[in-house]
């Protein structure tokens, strides 16, 4: 697509006088992108660079409307109204993506990236984009992946050390089977319901605690309800910039280069922001008096999420031993 994106810019700036340049023929089109999280998070820094993006390069016929704070439904709702045509695009967790396209929660077994950077190579490279084209399967366009990032443990309870401390807490989880078995195996409740309800579940009390990047905990204001945090980072969870095909298909090849370019170009965005602002935001919690264990028991948590490996491995096909082998 990028190539294609070159030989528009290219025809537009060889194009004879008195000749329309390649641009303007771009119909003028609206893109309704959508995200559950509030305007503090990084999916909708992601949001507005992809939209400040799309019009400059479109010379303002690709115009974004950004719903964001779950107007528009659930993560899951969101999917399936891209699959149907009434919702365009959104920035998306992988969690919910992968309730649609199974093979995605490959990503998000436990402890499987050691670091930001190695994700990246893999989910810039051969593997992720084989599944970024995959979710054409299930009508969806895979666009590019920003991220949610290093999932940490949050609860209102006690300090947590070791998966033993985990014994009895009802931990809110994402509606993903990699997720549900990780905590179970850990010695959680785990409870998986959609963020919307997890908010008001946790100022209620009805669960006692959450796993999710420090840019959610501080986005959130978490440290309201949760009075410790515990820095596992058990997952790391990519998100994605996903569009539904009907839309998709109506967009012309210069306006899919695009849009395909920029939403690339947003998620790395996105990715260094969350880079440059983690440590800024983790001090902010500890100053509004989150204790913040930095250094868990590591080992015996992955210990403990061997069962998971052992459940879930086979089950993703040759993508887990291809993961691996591109780590070495």
């Amino acid at each position: 697509m990028a190539s294609i994106f070159k030989a528009a810019v290219l025809a537009a700036a060889t194009v004879g006088a008195g000749a329309l340049p390649v641009l303007a023929e771009i119909k003028p089109v609206n893109l309704r992108l959508a995200h559950v999280v509030n305007e503090q998070d990084g999916f909708h820094a992601a949001a507005v660079k992809f939209k400040e993006l799309v019009a400059e390069r479109s010379d303002g016929a690709i115009t974004v409307d950004i719903f964001p704070n779950a107007t528009l439904g659930d993560e899951r709702t969101l999917l399936e109204g891209m699959q149907i045509g009434t919702v365009d695009m959104g920035v998306i967790t992988n969690g919910p993506v992968s309730n649609f396209l199974e093979d995605m929660a490959v990503f998000e077994l436990p402890f499987l990236f050691p670091s930001p950077e190695a994700a990246y190579e893999v989910l810039d490279g051969e593997i992720g984009q084989e599944l970024l084209g995959r979710l054409s399967e299930v009508n969806l366009k895979g666009l590019a992946y920003a991220e949610r990032g290093f999932r940490n443990l949050t609860n209102s309870q006690h300090a947590v050390e070791s998966p033993a401390d985990l014994d009895g807490l009802r931990i809110r989880v994402m509606e993903n089977p990699v997720y549900i078995d990780t905590f179970r195996d850990l010695g959680a409740d785990a409870i998986p319901m959609a963020w919307t309800e997890a908010l008001t579940a946790m100022q209620q009390g009805t669960i006692d605690g959450q796993e999710n990047p420090v840019n959610v905990v501080y986005s959130f204001k978490l440290n309201e309800t949760q009075t410790y945090m515990t820095m596992t980072r058990h997952t790391y969870a990519p998100a994605l910039f996903v569009m539904g095909m009907p839309k998709w298909n109506q967009l012309g090849e210069e306006a899919q280069a695009i849009v395909q370019q920029a939403a690339q170009e947003a998620a790395e965005y996105e990715r260094a922001l969350n880079a440059e602002l983690e440590g800024e935001q983790l001090q902010a919690l500890k100053d509004a008096g989150m204790t913040v264990n930095e250094a868990p028991d590591l080992a015996a948590f992955a210990a403990a999420v061997q069962p998971v490996y052992d459940e879930y491995g086979k089950k993703f096909g040759d993508y887990l031993p291809r993961i691996r082998e591109a780590l070495k």
